[in-house]
């Protein structure tokens, strides 16, 4: 095969040549091109019986970072890379440009030996000249500079990514562990009720209804399970390397989740006095979403109303069949609400305004909610209340019916 007679221009093999012509001739394995690189083999052997001139045959495929030193587009290629200036003859009429360069060539060979015997003897007069590197070689180190900064490159690329999925999963650990808060304090309040009512010598709640001990029953047991998946979702980050938050969705109400929601929150908005106000349509669609981490949304979401809200003030929830293919959900509250300049940066991880430096909470509730909602293929954003106050929206994809 042709393959086996190339010439590799290599660096841990030095070329050196005192051959005043040096020529490159670039090749493929394509068969299509074999016929036309033993031409112009054959050709350059004719002339180098009369000529002397130093050719080195490259494979493209073995060393493409000689082919991209020269910013070649296509092969076969004949470069002349001394004397300079450089010519690159390509195409598949080779032959027939370098009949028509050859004089040319010839010419600018023996303008460059008068002018190397006119210095040659002052060199020599002044100390041992050392034998000259080639272009070629040069060319080779060139190659290897360009292979090693792509290597480069390329590990500082994995290095950014890995970094990136670091950071990733600090933040989603950080997260999960802040959002584990809330229902673990559900979960021991009931049990708490629960155990303070329980009377085990009668073996029976002596001041609890049925139907409250079975709802608090029943509120433990939802809490435990969402705790369960929050640690599940934590472990499933520390092993995986992508950064999508895992979300299981299927056809689900987000007002009815909402309602639930509203009623786990119950005794947090009682406390200051709190008006819910609701406008969810009954017909509003259903949609295709994680039932968990649409319920994270809404607790974050809710929670944060239920904090900035003064005592006694407003939190309103509405839904709206926005499009087709979305519905749109809103929360607002009657606080101090978000300035214009903020309401981007408050998704950021860990940003909080310089008024809640004081309140409880890592600022990591909203970025959360941005990356659930987004996996979801929908937008959260906020806008100014109209009777003050902040508004937060979502959207959500409609189930398909």
């Amino acid at each position: 095969m042709l393959k086996q007679d190339y010439m590799q221009v290599s660096q841990d093999q030095p070329i050196y040549s005192e051959a005043p012509l040096q020529l490159l001739l670039f090749v493929d394995g394509r068969p299509k091109s074999r016929q036309q690189v033993q031409r112009i083999r054959a050709y350059l052997k004719e002339l180098q019986s009369e000529y002397n001139f130093d050719l080195q045959l490259i494979d493209v495929g073995q060393q493409p970072y000689l082919a991209e030193h020269f910013k070649l587009v296509a092969t076969p290629a004949l470069i002349k890379i001394h004397p300079e200036p450089r010519q690159i003859i390509a195409g598949s009429n080779i032959i027939a440009q370098l009949k028509n360069c050859w004089t040319r060539w010839q010419t600018s060979v023996d303008s460059c030996s008068h002018l190397s015997e006119d210095v040659q003897e002052p060199i020599e007069n002044n100390h041992r000249r050392s034998s000259p590197t080639s272009t070629i070689h040069s060319v080779a180190v060139s190659a290897e500079l360009i292979q090693l900064t792509d290597e480069v490159f390329r590990l500082k690329q994995e290095n950014d990514k890995l970094q990136e999925q670091l950071l990733f999963k600090d933040r989603v650990i950080a997260m999960l562990a802040h959002d584990l808060r809330n229902p673990l304090t559900a979960a021991a309040i009931a049990i708490e009720t629960l155990q303070s009512n329980y009377n085990i010598e009668m073996a029976a709640f002596t001041r609890l209804k049925p139907a409250m001990a079975a709802h608090l029953l029943k509120q433990a047991r939802s809490q435990t399970k969402t705790i369960d998946r929050m640690i599940a979702d934590l472990l499933q980050v520390g092993r995986g390397s992508d950064t999508e938050i895992p979300i299981i969705p299927q056809k689900m109400e987000v007002g009815n989740l909402c309602l639930d929601v509203l009623q786990e929150l119950r005794d947090r908005y009682m406390a200051k006095s709190q008006e819910i106000e609701t406008d969810i349509p009954q017909d509003l669609p259903k949609v295709y979403a994680d039932p968990e981490r649409v319920r994270q949304v809404l607790i974050n979401l809710l929670d944060n109303a239920i904090k900035y809200t003064p005592e006694g003030g407003k939190i309103s929830i509405s839904g709206l069949h926005r499009t087709t293919q979305k519905i749109q959900f809103s929360i607002g509250d009657s606080g101090p609400g978000i300035p214009p300049e903020n309401r981007d940066r408050i998704f950021e991880n860990h940003y909080r305004l310089q008024r809640d430096k004081s309140i409880d909470g890592y600022g990591i509730g909203l970025c959360l909610c941005q990356r659930i909602i987004q996996s979801h293929y929908g937008q959260i954003w906020v806008d100014a209340a109209p009777d003050g106050g902040a508004w937060f929206h979502f959207t959500l994809p409609v189930y398909p019916s």
